[in-house]
């Protein structure tokens, strides 16, 4: 099941290809997702997902605020409990992340991390808090940052600043992020246009896969799918992935907030 949390994140976080300033993401946007796994055989839908954005005023600058929570529905919480919670301050303007947060709760482990990215010295400094059977486990973490690395939930928003116009069919493009205060590497390859069916009429979406290397979280060449609004939104509209022990499923269920 930690494969599948983290799965999430990857499908909704490809890399940043050719980015510009913002012109996609809107203040006080809410996007709901319901989050489906194969049980038994059958794929069952276990948890809501929401994306979130508010502006948060500091003493020196108005930042944007990007907020994931995932959470299994009650049925299914004595199976796997699952209660995140991931922040992202970023520059509105860039979405360049400043600090990020987590604090999760994933069956009976509980984790608390803060990194902060200092972008004179291009490092990002991490303060990890970790619950265990065995006890609690702190640490302070510096990890080197290329320039390009962002935090999961940072790199969601920024995907939607993409300009497909730019990509052909069948273009890769590899990129690193930071997950559990690694460096990892991510893997896109542009599919083109597609068509597709959900809960907010048919939208015309680009498509893409996913692989990641370095990494086990996900199985298969052209098993993990994401299917972008083709609007000057981009909101991610649906995602199949394939992991070690099932596959799974992210479809939208509402929007809100959003730029015309």
């Amino acid at each position: 099941m930690k494969y599948f949390c983290f799965s999430l994140f990857l499908f909704l976080a490809s890399p940043n290809l050719i980015f510009s300033q913002n012109t996609a993401v809107n203040t006080n946007e809410k996007l709901i997702y319901t989050a489906s796994y194969t049980l038994s055989g059958l794929l069952t839908e276990i948890a809501q997902i929401s994306l979130e954005t508010s502006p948060v005023k500091t003493s020196t600058a108005t930042l944007l605020k990007l907020k994931f929570t995932a959470t299994t529905f009650s049925k299914f919480d004595n199976f796997f409990k699952v209660r995140d919670l991931y922040e992202s301050y970023v520059n509105p303007k860039t979405l360049t992340p400043l600090l990020y947060k987590r604090d999760i709760v994933e069956g009976g482990f509980k984790r608390i991390e803060q990194y902060k990215f200092n972008h004179k010295t291009k490092t990002i400094d991490c303060f990890v808090h970790k619950f265990q059977k065995n006890g609690e486990f702190k640490e302070n973490i510096s990890v080197p940052n290329s320039g390009n690395t962002k935090d999961l939930i940072a790199t969601i928003y920024n995907v939607r600043n993409l300009d497909f116009t730019k990509l052909k069919v069948g273009q890769t493009k590899s990129f690193p992020f930071i997950f559990d205060t690694a460096e990892k590497i991510i893997t896109i390859k542009y599919l083109g246009k597609e068509t597709i069916n959900s809960n907010l009429g048919k939208k015309e979406c680009y498509k893409m896969s996913l692989t990641l290397k370095n990494d086990n979280a996900l199985k298969g060449t052209n098993d993990n799918l994401l299917w972008l609004s083709a609007d000057v939104t981009k909101i991610p509209v649906l995602a199949k992935f394939k992991i070690a022990i099932g596959t799974g499923e992210l479809k939208i269920k509402s929007a809100t907030g959003l730029l015309n």
